[in-house]
């Protein structure tokens, strides 16, 4: 059993997960992005966007609490992928503070998006993930998530353009 409680935000919370968003995005993509990116993240522009989330459920947001503590949270809804059936879901977001890595808090938020899909009646669910980020790949995969090989995108962020690999699997 997990000593993390996941529950759904509130719009209270969209400064704390912004934080955690920035700070875990400026450990996991450390090498991935330039440092003046990493360094120089809004958070305030963070808040406003999970703000507006929490408050229209554009994505679905639920936080992991450890105690009193929030260390993670997942957005999540129906993909946004052009030409994906109502039935595809989407996991928009997943982050875990970095002292809390390896813990359990991304399973526990992992294992409530999936609860969440499966009452919204998708059927599968993806991701898309740096190709890159073997953290995330690798967390992904150990939750039964495959590579869509044929899926692989260049995107720009900032200045830089990164390749992104989406990753697909059964709700349930």
């Amino acid at each position: 059993m997990s000593s993390f409680q996941v529950r759904p935000a509130t719009v209270r919370d969209a400064k704390a997960i912004a934080q955690i968003h920035v700070t875990t995005a400026q450990a996991a993509y450390q090498g991935l992005l330039p440092d003046d990116q990493l360094n120089h993240p809004s958070i305030d522009k963070r808040q406003a966007y999970w703000r507006e989330a929490i408050e229209y459920s554009e994505p679905q947001v639920l936080v992991a609490m450890l105690g009193d503590e929030m260390v993670g949270f997942v957005g999540f809804d129906r993909s946004r992928d052009k030409g994906t059936p109502s039935t595809t879901g989407e996991i928009f977001a997943l982050y875990v503070l970095p002292a809390h890595w390896d813990s359990g808090a991304g399973v526990a938020l992992w294992d409530a998006a999936n609860d969440g899909l499966k009452e919204e009646g998708c059927t599968r669910v993806t991701v898309w993930v740096p190709l890159r980020n073997e953290r995330g790949l690798r967390f992904f995969e150990q939750a039964g998530f495959k590579r869509e090989m044929t899926s692989l995108k260049t995107v720009a962020v900032g200045n830089v353009k990164i390749e992104e690999i989406r990753l697909k699997r059964t709700v349930g």
